[in-house]
Formats: structure tokens, sequence, C-alpha cells
């Protein structure tokens, strides 16, 4: 399986899942994610998914400075309705790593462990989302912008191209390498893209 050698340089989210650890899925219940992982259940690799994964990456890092973050212990809220612009592709990566759904998530072994009404939509928030632990109520607000990182200039043109079904094998795969190549870039300049407040 062929991918960007960027995927295997991302810093990947370490968590400690008690869930996983009473049904004996890892031991222990401690397991990673990688951006490789979040990019296979998105089927795509792109600025969004990418903010996905660093926003949530970034969160946690603030929200658990000492320690593994704890999987089911985080509630996420978006400032977007579900159905706006990206925030369900955004609102999946997120799920994936904290295991915070709306109402679709898992509901609990003997009152323990639910997984459901962890993630809110249309909350009153400026910040592109905010995580907060529920054990005791930290909260921080998570920007993501990746503006800064423009895209190549020959990717509109490609882009019209192919769109016109006029590209070429070769036009094709230049796009995708653009492409993967402005995502690289964005992780290489996180602290211009991501920004962590505490509320």
């Amino acid at each position: 399986m062929a991918y960007p050698d960027f995927f295997n340089k991302v810093e990947t989210i370490k968590v400690v899942d008690p869930l996983s650890k009473v049904l004996g899925a890892f031991e222990n219940g401690i397991y990673e994610f990688s951006f490789e992982d979040v990019v296979k259940s998105a089927g795509h690799s792109c600025p969004t998914v990418a903010g996905a994964y660093l926003v949530t990456l970034e969160a946690l890092k603030a929200l658990y400075p000492d320690s593994l973050a704890v999987r089911g212990n985080i509630r996420v809220e978006f400032k977007e309705a579900l159905e706006d612009g990206v925030a369900g592709v955004i609102s999946n990566v997120v799920s994936q790593i904290t295991g915070a759904t709306d109402k679709s998530g898992f509901k609990g072994l003997g009152g323990k462990f639910s997984r459901h009404s962890l993630m809110n939509f249309n909350s009153n928030i400026s910040s592109s989302a905010r995580f907060t632990r529920i054990d005791n109520d930290k909260s921080v607000d998570v920007f993501y912008d990746p503006s800064s990182i423009a895209p190549n200039q020959n990717m509109s043109i490609l882009m019209q191209k192919m769109m016109g079904g006029m590209a070429s094998e070769d036009e094709m795969k230049e796009f995708g390498e653009l492409w993967q190549d402005r995502v690289r870039r964005i992780f290489d300049n996180i602290s211009k893209v991501v920004k962590v407040s505490e509320v």
C-alpha cells in the first residue's frame, strides 16, 4: 500500500480507553491513532481532514499535559450545524479519536462508558471546536485556519482540466501530488494554522 511519505512523520495520538480495557481489546486499554488511520476512515487526505486531526491532537495535549488522553472522557462542541460545510467530515475524525458522538454512539455498559451525547453542534462558541474533560470540566478552544498555507498555483488549472475531462494521467497524478504537498506543508506549520486557548 503506497501513500505519501509524510503520513509516517505526523505525530500519533495515544489514548487510554477504559472500555477497551474492560472488554479486552487492547492491553490496559492503550492504543494510538495515526494520520493514516483517519485518512483510511475518511477515504482521502485534505486540509479539512488534516485540520480535524491537528485540532484533536493539540486539544488533547492541552487537556492532558501529563498523561494519556482518556477516550470517552471528552466532550466536543462545534459552532456549526452538523449539516453545514465540512462539519460532518471534521466531526467524524474527532469522534474516531475521542469516542465522542452526538446520538449515535455507544449507550454504555452497566451505566458506564457511554459515548453518546458527548458531541454537540450549533454551540455558542467562536472557535473551530471546544474540547472539555468530563472529569474536571477543563476546556480548551481550538482554532484552525490553513489559509496561510497557499495551494500551488497550478492546482486550479489542473482541477479545471480534470473537471472537464481533459486532464491526462500525468496531469491527474500531478494534481494529487500538489494536493498532498499542501497537506504536508500544513503539518509542517502547525503553529501557524492551529491555536489553542484555555476557556
